[in-house]
């Protein structure tokens, strides 16, 4: 099959939401993959952060093939090993007492979002507080928690009962909290948003005033979860302890997975028939999930993850067409002084490395396992195409 085949392929039966770049991908190993033509790209983007052990690992394609083999999806009726055994590696992981599983970011927010509502219930509360700039899934739901316009306006009404304040203005947020609010959400680093870090005194800050107020703080770790910002979690690295946690992206290494992970004392607030997910908690996803969350919470694992993004960090400042870095971990947002980002993504492909961006920035989400060659290599050819 060819590209110009596949490609006439997805013009003709695939709805246009996706801005494609010219590359078909169909094989991969680790932060390198293959085109259709046979042409070998160096990827800093891990499926947009997904998968976190980079392409086709050896333990973790063993463990969902095996799986896969045994039994591959069963009705949520019955208990399935494979996804017990996750919940607690999970839960043991982040310091967390239990898991919801569904499938996406957007879906583990919305639990998220019930969750709160629950607990707000017996007062009235029914509000959430998210911040400006802030992503948090495409549902209707998750848009009217995104703290962005530009997402909302093609398709109000919205879901309502959401308040929007400035990361950093403490103050602010307190003056929302009037009773109606049941909880606050945030990222610790507002990754579709820019790739823009929380300062540490107000997350410290805000954890303080929630417990104050008895409002419940939920952290969307969709994006800097599963060992993307040098800790297992974001918030673990802030030192703070939040009421409910959002996973996805990494969390199955490249197989659709989310959950909802909530502290010892919610842990029983949702019951039979609350919430559901048909496929949530699938044995195969479970399989390779298992695989992931093992390798990423070993601390020497979350080290080497801190190490590579100082690396980034200092060889992207060290390019004069750079302004500045930000982000943690390996989750980075790059500023250029002159080039436009998209259209330095699109000629970074044309020269074998794939990247993403975030608003005006150029961002890398590289898989947690890149080697120091595949670095330099792809900082290489990055550098070339800022100097063309």
């Amino acid at each position: 099959m060819t590209f110009q085949h596949i490609k006439d392929q997805d013009q003709a039966y695939i709805l246009p939401t996706y801005g494609r770049v010219d590359a078909a991908l169909v094989k991969g190993r680790n932060a390198r993959a293959w085109d259709v033509d046979g042409k070998e790209y160096i990827d800093f983007t891990a499926g947009i952060g997904v998968n976190a052990l980079g392409y086709s690992d050896p333990e973790w394609v063993q463990a969902v093939a095996g799986q896969a083999g045994a039994i591959q999806h069963l009705c949520n009726y019955y208990y399935s090993p494979e996804n017990t055994a996750l919940a607690q590696e999970l839960s043991q992981a982040s310091g967390m007492a239990k898991a919801f599983f569904c499938n996406s970011g957007a879906e583990a927010n919305e639990c998220a979002v019930k969750i709160a509502r629950k607990y707000g219930e017996k007062r009235g509360a029914y509000k959430i507080v998210t911040l400006n700039n802030s992503f948090h899934g495409r549902t209707l739901t998750t848009l009217a928690a995104t703290g962005q316009e530009g997402f909302h306006k093609d398709f109000l009404p919205l879901t309502e009962g959401f308040l929007y304040a400035e990361a950093g203005d403490l103050e602010g947020i307190r003056a929302l909290l009037d009773g109606s609010v049941c909880a606050v959400m945030l990222e610790m680093v507002q990754g579709e948003g820019g790739v823009i870090p929380m300062d540490e005194e107000f997350v410290k800050g805000l954890a303080q005033l929630c417990g104050e107020k008895d409002v419940l703080l939920l952290i969307d770790e969709v994006q800097t979860g599963i060992g993307r910002t040098g800790s297992f979690y974001a918030y673990q690295g802030y030192g703070v302890k939040p009421d409910v946690v959002t996973t996805a992206k990494g969390l199955a290494g490249g197989l659709p997975m989310g959950a909802c992970l909530v502290s010892e004392r919610l842990g029983d607030i949702l019951k039979p028939g609350m919430q559901g997910s048909t496929f949530g908690g699938n044995p195969v996803a479970s399989a390779g999930a298992r695989v992931v969350v093992r390798r990423v919470s070993d601390p020497a694992f979350l080290q080497s993850v801190a190490e590579k993004g100082a690396c980034f960090r200092k060889k992207l400042e060290a390019m004069p067409q750079v302004e500045y870095v930000r982000g943690r971990g390996l989750m980075i947002g790059v500023k250029l002084k002159e080039k436009d980002a998209h259209e330095v993504l699109v000629q970074c492909a044309k020269q074998g490395l794939l990247i993403l961006t975030a608003k005006e920035l150029v961002r890398f989400l590289p898989p947690l396992t890149i080697t120091q060659e595949d670095i330099d290599q792809g900082l290489a050819i990055f550098q070339r195409v800022l100097g063309a």
